[in-house]
């Protein structure tokens, strides 16, 4: 991996007006931290140098990495070639050429106030003497360090010998000078090896660039290369590669092309000639790509002038010694980047990849790479951070890794096919050490299924391999067959392994993660609503003087006022549950009020019933008068101010949960907003006539606005989850959706969804009522209109969200990792997530439905499991129950799938590294996740999830009645009695409590008894125990209760009575084993 060019577009202008502007902030920031580090580690890393002389050598068209052009890039933004920089305790020398100095005085006055560092600033004009200057910065390091030239040490970066008669006149002077010198090498690399928020950001732009070229363009043109049998040079193929670095639009990535670079030419090799090293090169060697052959490919690319590489070993009709070398690698590489922990030393990430070798093929130790990468970052080789035997430098939090590791010179069996013996494997990732482990940024697929391609050639050696393939943009290889042992491994075998794999990984995970959070699962429930002391009037004298005994409502204070005992009696309007108005025969009006009073169901207890427990509450007045009409609107009026009242309450509540977020600041002169104009929201503003609106990009976030001046909704940046754009397809809207952290207020509705959408086709409907010719010019015209209007929509909301992506590329807004993710439309799949069917489309991140409301948005990185429910012969149709990492949060369902995307569904779900299950009936998940939370330690010691497996569970769970208890049939349809319950699954079984009181009405349901027997029994015990005057809403309860009991499964009440029996009648009609699913 050689040298090549320094900096890309990192470099300052060399003449002209300035072009960029210094990063003040950062630089303040990085010099600090310079300073720090220099303070606390002068002795061990900076060579006890009182003063530190860096001289960055003029530019070069050679790829190379120093440390002076680091420290530069790092410090300013930028390399500033054939500049010196000299940094004592009080002041920082910069000596460069003209334009150089322009850029560089902004940062002056900034670090004079806040760091008290003098900033000075020499000029050299071209062709002229700088002696003069050099013996000012000279004799400046012995006034600022107090001490004689011998005894001040100059810090220096050994390794860089001088480039130019600029330098060589520096270095001439500085060693005449009669300082003494100390290397400063290890103090730049310790003090580079620790990223900040934006160089993180950068390192997993530059990972993303070469993933996305070895996932997009390297790997589907080997693939072509082979199925075609064509003759591809090695250097043919670095020419492509690196020219996809270069412009990342041929890789799919929306990155600007000028800030990109090469880390180094890409690197084929194949044909028996391998070299690990990172100095290797391709050349002009054909491809091989016969029987048992190896092709290695290795990726570097830069983002900022910060590195990240990636390398795989593809393997054509491996070799059984092909294959299992390739295997313990895979697992020795897999094992150092789990090691790269905070806290551990280098050489024990090592030797967790030496580990897996000695365990797994101890042949093999002798041939791996004496070293297993090293630190990336501005430099493609961290210097000090190697990772071998020897190294015992300490891991800490976000530091970046390129993890290399391969087996070299290794040799085919005798009696292999192969035509070249001898073979290597490499494989390499960019890592990111993190608190919580290791995060691979570089997230191309290395899984055997990815890199074995096996060909199932004639018996007859005369037939070409060569088959001819249908077009399309599946024409390449199809990984269906693996040879290994020789024998052939299906593509639902290889499937299978990989959950396999993945079972253990997800049980360890949440081993760990449950062994974190003892707490349990807690308390599910929120906290009982607790009120306020309602007070209608603070004072007697506010209440109004009556003028007739007549129910009164009073709209200031929300109270009512009643006549009682012949005064006006205050109520506020709160305290009221229902109000009702009928009339008899004798044309007498009958006001009801019932009020909620402690105690009753729907009514708890709270902190202000407490406190007055032994108070006596009003439950039930009615009044009776003979003016129906003014009986008519009192009864409105209450209802028109409870209603008011409410709906305030609940605002209130809704606004007392929400996070506070910071104020949006508006473009102003700064900027043009961005806008796209005529957008409909949901959820939808309150009010009849409904107005299109404008969303406007500003500096920290969206602002949608209507004409209307409280139709406003602002959505900041740093609270958007995930954004979606949706182009109009088979649909008629295209949307801008945007998933948030925490919920905001639209239109006094709280919600975590805003979406924005135009509606691409106008809603006609015919007079005529005749069918219109297919061939009619005016439906032709139509229909080109439509389209027309349709793809204009597309570009706008495309245009708009590219530009948005461009804003959100910038450094603010690096930590937030934002991009408008777009829907997979060809993974789809029609399910049921609430009531109603839908079309969910997986995307990079997520799987949406965000066409209908409710919408549906599920983060990939939240799932702990899927289980695919009612999975068995014959089906149409099954479900999926998502299980989040956090057991608190309830299971979500997709209802009635159709078996026909049951094999997408596993390949996605397979393919994004999510682990799933199958089972032949739905599970009680709720009791499920209530046991894991409540004895973690024994779900991991008996399995974790494998208790979902059926392979393993099948003969098990035959048929016995405490399995049955976790399941129910989907089409077993549940009654809800409560509004509560509505948001269930109705295909979910019934929670502990249901079960309970089930099994407490248990004896009453056998004896079959009638809604006229159970009410006559009801309301002789109220007599016994002197509750006569219930509610017409309890007696109404009661009955609908006794009857839900009686009646045999029909919804029909006529029905329900006339099957006479009850429960036990239809129990005894059924064979038994009906009874028991029932």
């Amino acid at each position: 991996m050689g040298d090549s060019r320094n900096g890309g577009n990192t470099r300052a202008p060399a003449g002209g007006p300035p072009t960029y502007e210094i990063d003040v902030k950062n630089f303040i920031s990085r010099t600090r931290a310079l300073y720090a580090h220099w303070n606390e580690h002068s002795g061990d890393l900076w060579g006890s140098a009182d003063t530190l002389a860096v001289a960055t050598p003029p530019g070069s068209d050679d790829l190379r990495y120093l440390k002076s052009s680091a420290l530069n890039i790092w410090l300013l933004g930028y390399e500033f070639p054939d500049t010196v920089m000299v940094f004592t305790s009080k002041k920082i020398h910069f000596l460069c050429s003209k334009t150089k100095a322009s850029v560089l005085e902004v940062v002056k006055r900034p670090a004079l106030d806040e760091l008290r560092i003098d900033v000075a600033i020499y000029v050299k004009a071209k062709g002229e003497d700088v002696t003069g200057q050099m013996d000012a910065i000279l004799g400046d390091l012995t006034v600022g360090n107090g001490k004689e030239e011998p005894q001040v040490v100059v810090g220096h970066i050994a390794r860089e010998a001088p480039e130019g008669k600029f330098l060589e006149t520096w270095t001439e002077r500085l060693k005449t000078a009669g300082f003494r010198f100390g290397d400063i090498t290890a103090g730049l690399s310790d003090l580079f090896a620790v990223k900040d928020g934006t160089e993180i950001i950068n390192v997993k732009k530059s990972a993303y660039l070469a993933y996305s070229v070895m996932k997009n363009v390297v790997v589907p043109k080997l693939e072509n290369v082979i199925d075609e049998e064509k003759d591809v040079t090695h250097s043919l193929l670095m020419d492509l590669t690196e020219k996809a670095i270069l412009e990342p639009t041929k890789a799919n990535v929306k990155l600007r092309a000028e800030n990109v670079d090469i880390c180094y030419p890409p690197i084929f090799q194949s044909g028996g000639k391998f070299d690990l090293k990172p100095s290797a090169a391709s050349d002009d060697e054909l491809l091989t790509y016969d029987p048992a052959s190896i092709i290695i490919c290795a990726v570097g690319a830069r983002y900022n002038s910060y590195c990240s590489n990636v390398a795989r070993t593809y393997l054509i009709d491996a070799t059984p010694l092909q294959s299992k070398a390739y295997e313990v690698l895979l697992k020795a590489h897999e094992a150092a980047i789990n090691a790269l922990r905070p806290g551990k030393n280098l050489n024990a990430v090592y030797q967790a990849a030496l580990s897996v070798v000695e365990k797994e093929a101890p042949e093999l130790v002798d041939k791996l790479t004496k070293s297993a990468g090293t630190g990336i970052g501005l430099e493609f080789r961290e210097s000090g951070l190697n990772i071998n035997a020897k190294n015992d430098k300490v891991l800490r939090s976000d530091m970046a890794f390129n993890v290399s590791l391969g087996f070299q010179n290794l040799e085919c069996e005798t009696e292999s096919r192969s035509k070249n013996k001898k073979f290597s494997l490499l494989l390499a990732d960019t890592v990111l050490v993190k608190q919580q482990g290791p995060d691979i940024l570089t997230k191309c697929s290395k899984s055997v299924k990815d890199v074995a391609y096996s060909f199932k050639e004639d018996e007859e050696e005369e037939k070409p391999r060569k088959k001819s393939r249908s077009s399309g943009p599946e024409n390449y290889i199809t990984k269906t067959a693996l040879r290994s042992d020789n024998h052939v491994v299906s593509k639902e075998e290889l499937r299978k392994q990989h959950q396999a794999e993945l079972a253990r990984q997800k049980n360890e995970e949440t081993a760990r993660r449950l062994a974190g959070d003892s707490s349990g699962a807690g308390d599910r429930r929120s906290t009982a609503k607790t009120s306020t002391d309602l007070v209608a009037y603070k004072n007697v004298n506010d209440v109004p003087q009556p003028r007739d005994l007549m129910i009164q409502v009073d709209q200031k204070n929300e109270a009512l006022l009643l006549p009682i005992y012949g005064s006006l009696v205050p109520f506020h309007v709160a305290t009221i549950r229902t109000v009702s108005n009928q009339h008899d025969s004798n044309r007498n009006n009958y006001i009801r009020i019932i009020f909620n009073v402690p105690g009753t169901p729907f009514t708890p207890h709270d902190s202000s019933t407490l406190k007055n427990q032994g108070a006596i509450y009003l439950k039930e007045v009615s009044f009776r008068s003979k003016d129906s009409k003014h009986s008519s609107e009192v009864v409105q009026a209450i209802k028109t101010l409870r209603r008011q009242v409410n709906a305030r309450e609940s605002e209130r509540i809704e606004r007392a949960t929400l996070v506070t977020q910071e104020k949006l600041q508006l473009a102003g002169n700064k900027f043009k907003p961005l806008r796209l104009s005529d957008l409909w929201i949901r959820p939808q503003f309150s009010g009849r006539k409904r107005i299109p609106g404008t969303l406007e990009a500003h500096a920290n976030g969206f602002r949608y606005s209507t004409t209307r001046p409280n139709e406003r909704v602002d959505v900041l940046f740093a609270n958007i989850k995930h954004a979606f754009f949706q182009p109009a397809e088979k649909e008629m809207i295209t949307v801008l959706h945007f998933h948030l952290h925490n919920h905001i207020m639209v239109a006094n509705k709280k919600t975590k969804d805003v979406q924005f959408y135009v509606e691409v086709m106008d809603v006609v409907q015919s007079l005529g009522g005749g069918r219109r010719s297919a061939y009619d010019p005016d439906e032709i015209d139509e229909e080109q209109r439509e389209r027309a209007r349709k793809n204009k929509i597309n570009m706008d909301f495309n245009h708009f969200a590219s530009r948005v992506n461009d804003m959100w590329q910038q450094p603010q807004f690096a930590s937030l990792d934002l991009e408008f993710d777009q829907p997979l439309r060809e993974l789809g799949f029609y399910g049921v997530p609430h009531k109603t069917s839908a079309f969910i489309i997986p995307t990079s991140s997520c799987l949406v439905e965000i066409t209908e409301m409710p919408f549906f948005v599920v983060s990939l990185s939240e799932i702990e499991i899927v289980n695919l429910e009612r999975v068995g012969f014959g089906q149409k149709n099954f479900d999926m129950a998502i299980i989040f990492k956090d057991f608190k949060k309830d299971v979500l369902r997709v209802d009635s799938i159709p078996t026909s995307s049951l094999e997408g569904i596993k390949e996605w779900l397979d393919t994004t590294d999510i682990k799933y299950y199958e089972s032949k009936l739905n599970l009680n998940w709720r009791q499920i996740l209530k046991t894991i939370t409540d004895d973690p330690q024994s779900f991991v010691e008996e399995g974790g999830w494998e208790f979902l497996n059926l392979d393993g569970s099948d003969s098990e769970s035959g048929g016995s009645e405490e399995s049955d208890k976790g399941y129910e049939p989907s089409d077993v349809e549940v009654e809800s009695e409560s509004e509560d319950e509505d948001s269930e699954s109705a295909s979910l079984v019934e929670s502990d409590d249901e079960d309970e009181e089930d099994s407490e009405e248990e004896s009453e349901e056998e004896k079959g008894k009638t809604w006229d027997e159970l009410e006559r029994e009801a309301t002789n015990a109220d007599r016994e125990h002197g509750a006569e005057s219930d509610s017409e809403e309890e007696r109404k309860r009661r009955k609908m209760r006794a009857f839900g009991k009686s009646r045999p499964g029909t919804s029909g009440g006529g029905s329900g009575r006339s099957s006479g029996g009850g429960g036990s009648s239809s129990m005894r009609n059924m064979p038994p084993s009906k009874r028991k699913r029932r």
